[in-house]
């Protein structure tokens, strides 16, 4: 255990109190390894946002339990509040609790608060121990950013002094999906810029934004091969990029060949393809061509590998799995876009890393998902629930018009395929790309209600079988929030281009302020889909080539709105492992769980089917039960080949959460 959570752990003997009171402004307590400590502990951290929310959770599970001599859901509760006014807490909590007060600038006296609460929650176990190591005296706020960025970052600005330098660095911050806080990116253009070498070069914007930065090395690595006398087409781009810098990046120097040479594998940078290659192109640089469907299927097989080496477990972080996917994607829709006799080739070799990835993943599922809900999402959401909070948290105070765009059934490699089919259609499209849970099960009603409400399931178990509830739930939030009940708009069923011109029209009503659109064609396709993926990547090709997406988005961004896309949940490849049929009758069916309402019910069913798996999901009503079909199995006859979703396969529980904007 880290030195940072022994010392956050030890405020909690679990002998002292059965109901805790946390004081946390900085979210310290909300820390993955931290939480699940503290479960296994026996306590149960609860947000306090609504009292009277938290008020029935705490009485129904908890405090009556107690009082009739039962264990209830936990030995303890950690009321848990985002600052330090415990005293507008009600009487009967702060009587009867014992308290706590958390905050970074108790933890970390030697160091900048200023700096520090910028600095992103998953470095402070390792910026703690750095304090406790190298920190003998308290420093300022320069000192406070050159500590951080050596210790955390491994990054001296001082030691920054060509080129190759900076590079060397931005590359290997984006392949490992690290971007810098603003304070510290601003902080290395400021030590550097006045080095000629760096003149023109928007050094702080290239640190932190990645997507920025992919593109100008995208434009960089053309630029470089037409150089080298080689031209073709470029995949997954327009044939120009006006809107990036133009830099010159030596891609020649070791230290950056080898991990540009990573990204193209894995899909984070994309090939040019060519008709020829010169016999006198280096080795490393193949990897950022490609000249036949052979050099694709290859180049798809190296990005497999280089997964399996880098795949999270049951140990990892949720940020580990999130920052996986990704590179899941990428590689995935490359395979989809294959001819079928490419695919049909390295099938095999595709189906057993989707199926390790499967098993690493549901022994993760099993021990950290029950942490999600509680991490906090100040530099996106964890889950669904936390996007309408997040949209608030950064737009509201601002006075700036949101939309959300949900694409229902959309999986992480299909919104790569999408992606791209927009950057050929306009240069000027910018996304900041990130990723988050999805509720599982993986079911409309469920995971889409909670995004739509930003509400854990158990706060509407009476709706949970249900999507009608949606608008009421969407327009209930945003009035929460100060927003008044006309400036919401909520619609769902847009599929086509025939569909533009009302939702236009409705829009263009000046009141509207929040935007929540569903977008259901891909979940269309996916019902009615009889060739698996690869067909369904073919019926989104010509979807996308309608135009649809493209003025959708165009048109949202043009009319002023903060432009949001995520999905409710992904889809994924199963073959039938035959139909529940013991007499058991289930209180939802799909095709990847069935969810029962009592435990009789649900242990017939696992006994019966031994393809199944039961996972404890904590933010679900207490009478909804999940029983999930095992690997890629679905109830349906068995051998059928299906695209479904409800389960936990990657391709299902991560999905999509991408910020849409215009090239500034």
């Amino acid at each position: 255990m880290t030195l940072w959570a022994t010392r956050i752990l030890g405020e909690f003997p679990p002998d002292l109190s059965r109901l805790w009171i946390a004081g946390d402004p900085d979210g310290v307590l909300l820390d993955e390894q931290i939480l699940s400590a503290l479960r296994d502990r026996g306590f149960e951290v609860l947000p306090f946002e609504d009292s009277v929310v938290f008020r029935a959770e705490y009485e129904e599970l908890y405090r009556i339990p107690w009082e009739h001599g039962e264990t209830g859901s936990a030995k303890a509760v950690i009321l848990h509040l985002r600052n330090n006014e415990l005293n507008e807490l009600p009487w009967d909590y702060l009587r009867s609790s014992r308290q706590v007060r958390l905050g970074l600038n108790e933890l970390f006296p030697k160091l900048s608060y200023a700096v520090i609460r910028q600095v992103g929650s998953e470095y402070l176990p390792s910026l703690f121990e750095a304090q406790a190591k190298h920190a003998p005296q308290a420093l300022g706020e320069a000192a406070t950013k050159d500590f951080v960025l050596t210790h955390i970052f491994r990054i001296s600005p001082h030691l920054i002094a060509q080129e190759e330098d900076f590079w060397q660095q931005t590359l290997r911050l984006h392949y490992r999906d690290t971007t810098l806080p603003r304070v510290l990116a601003e902080y290395i253009e400021q030590v550097i810029s006045e080095n000629a070498v760096f003149i023109n070069t928007p050094i702080a914007d290239l640190l932190e934004q990645k997507d920025l930065a992919l593109r100008t090395v995208q434009d960089a690595w053309f630029r470089y091969l037409h150089k080298l006398g080689i031209t073709g087409s470029r995949t997954g781009e327009s044939e120009a990029l006006p809107h990036v810098p133009r830099v010159t990046i030596p891609f020649d120097h070791h230290d950056i060949r080898v991990i540009v040479d990573s990204m193209f594998l894995d899909g984070t940078l994309h090939p040019m393809a060519v008709s020829g290659v010169p016999h006198n192109l280096p080795e490393w640089a193949k990897a950022g061509v490609i000249q036949d469907p052979g050099a694709m299927r290859k180049l798809i097989l190296d990005g497999v590998k280089n997964l399996f080496d880098d795949m999270p477990d049951g140990h990892s972080s949720h940020r580990d799995w999130l920052h996986f996917s990704r590179r899941f994607g990428e590689v995935l829709s490359r395979y989809h876009g294959l001819d079928a006799y490419s695919a049909e080739g390295i099938r095999e070799d595709i189906r057993v890393f989707i199926r390790r990835t499967d098993e690493c993943l549901e022994q993760w599922v099993t021990k950290h998902y029950a942490d999600l809900p509680s991490l906090p999402m100040a530099r996106g959401p964890v889950m669904l629930h936390h996007v309408p909070r997040y949209l608030a948290m950064n737009h509201i105070s601002q006075n700036e018009k949101i939309a959300l765009v949900v694409f229902d059934g959309l999986a992480i490699d299909q919104w790569v395929q999408i992606r791209e089919s927009l950057v050929k259609a306009s240069d000027k499209f910018m996304f900041n790309e990130r990723t988050c849970f999805a509720w599982l099960p993986t079911l409309t009603s469920v995971s889409r209600q909670a995004l739509f409400s930003g509400l854990r399931p158990r706060e509407f178990p009476d709706d949970i079988e249900s999507t009608s509830k949606e608008p009421t739930y969407w327009k209930r939030f945003w009035q929460d929030q100060g927003v008044r009940p006309n400036s919401v708009y909520y619609r769902k069923s847009i599929k086509r281009n025939d569909d533009l011109p009302k939702l236009k029209e409705e829009l263009s009503n000046p009141a509207i302020k929040v935007a929540g659109l569903v977008v259901d064609t891909v979940d269309e396709i996916i019902h009615g889909a009889v060739l698996g993926k690869q067909g369904v990547a073919t019926q989104i090709a010509n979807w996308c080539e309608s135009g649809f997406v493209t003025r959708l988005l165009q048109y949202l961004l043009d009319q002023g709105f903060q432009v949001y896309l995520t999905a409710d949940h992904g889809n994924a490849e199963a073959t039938g492992v035959g139909r529940i049929n013991q007499g058991v009758s289930a209180d939802l069916k799909g095709e990847r769980v069935r969810t029962y309402r009592n435990e009789t019910m649900i242990a017939e069913a696992a006994t019966a089917n031994p393809d199944t798996l039961r996972v404890n999901v904590p933010g679900l009503p207490s009478d909804f039960i999940p029983l999930f079909a095992r690997g890629r199995g679905a109830f349906v006859p068995k051998g059928d080949q299906v695209v479904v979703h409800g389960g936990m396969s990657l391709e299902e529980l991560i999905v999509p959460f991408v910020k849409v904007s215009y090239v500034s």
